[in-house]
């Protein structure tokens, strides 16, 4: 690696730091290079956490620029402080303390990301109450993706509105990109726009070809039971999905659809090593796309942002209020994201370099 992988520490109460040490436990070739901007307190707190009996207590290194881990020890957890706790916050509580903390460490990941400091980050959960709770200007974002699209328009110097992004959740058997995001339902029926269902197409095409080096086979999944069933359930499929279909292939990308919500997922899943009828699902909604992608197993997932200048991955889950504490949290999806970042900033290296 020629510039490290950071991890932000994500909600200090949840179990984001605890799965960080043990991928850092159990994931050694994964987190070479890699450094956690957190708080060391926090940190320390995991690693007793998750000690084995017999075990000595992982060692932490601090860190005074994210260059430094590049040469940071073997088997040691480096941190990059970027703000301390006053004092601990108690695990599985909202705490707008942690909210700031978590904010902070996502805004500083990014900008450094888009400076070329770093190679990418991985985003540890954080808790949108929390977030909410810690106030401006963390208050106006109900997650990662919003506050990550906001750094990235502001270094670009454009507004928020040019530069689209979209959710990606994805597992060795099944890719979904979402037409929106953290919304209402009744806002996610009305963001279902012709504009919008061939940006996401566009977005996915653009994405899926550079991380695959061909075109993607793109599957539309339809909004309304069985995609509207001729127009017999709703209109949207004929009206909207339909047409924006129409433009996206008149601009060479390959996708088909719209298709029954309940089927189509199936379609595109590979296992037994074949590969599925589509590469990606671009589902109308949250829950719609994200639902099949869990049900396989919330250890295998990873979400990916779509159309940021940066490279950000993170596990599939979130805080994990109930269990936090409890040294039970699974670093597997963490893992898998440590896993998916290091592909997508070594693809975005050899673009840059072919470029």
């Amino acid at each position: 690696m020629t510039r490290p992988l950071a991890i932000t520490l994500g909600d200090a109460a949840g179990i984001g730091p605890e799965i960080i040490a043990k991928a850092f436990r159990d994931a050694p070739d994964l987190t070479r290079g890699c450094f956690v901007v957190g708080d060391a307190a926090t940190l320390r707190r995991a690693t007793q956490l998750i000690r084995r009996e017999g075990e000595a207590v992982q060692s932490l290194v601090l860190l005074d620029s994210a260059e430094e881990a590049l040469s940071a020890p073997p088997h040691c957890l480096p941190v990059l402080q970027v703000e301390a706790l006053a004092a601990p916050v108690p695990f599985g509580r909202i705490s707008a303390e942690a909210g700031r903390l978590a904010g902070r460490c996502v805004v500083w990941a990014a900008q450094a990301a888009l400076r070329g400091e770093i190679a990418g980050l991985v985003t540890a959960p954080l808790h949108k109450e929390a977030l909410a709770a810690a106030g401006a200007p963390f208050d106006t974002f109900p997650g990662h993706t919003e506050l990550l699209q906001a750094e990235a328009a502001a270094f670009l110097g454009q507004p928020v509105s040019e530069l689209p992004v979209r959710m990606m959740l994805a597992n060795d058997e099944l890719r979904t990109v979402l037409v929106s995001i953290h919304v209402s339902l009744r806002e996610a029926i009305e963001a279902v726009t012709v504009d919008n269902v061939l940006q996401t197409l566009r977005i996915t095409h653009a994405a899926l070809a550079s991380m695959l080096g061909r075109a993607p086979r793109i599957a539309v999944a339809g909004l309304n039971p069985h995609a509207g069933e001729g127009g017999l359930f709703g209109r949207e499929e004929l009206d909207i999905i339909a047409p924006a279909l129409t433009q996206a292939r008149a601009e060479g990308l390959d996708v088909q659809g719209p298709y029954a919500p309940d089927t189509v997922f199936m379609r595109a899943r590979a296992r037994d090593g074949q590969a599925g009828e589509f590469d990606v699902v671009v589902a109308m909604y949250h829950d719609q796309g994200l639902i099949p992608v869990k049900y396989l197993g919330v250890e295998k997932g990873v979400n990916v942002t779509l159309g940021l200048p940066l490279v950000r991955t993170s596990p599939d889950h979130g805080t994990a209020f109930d269990i936090a504490g409890t040294g039970q949290a699974d670093a597997s999806s963490l893992i898998e994201a440590l896993r998916m970042a290091h592909r997508l900033s070594d693809a975005r290296s050899q673009r840059l370099e072919v470029g």
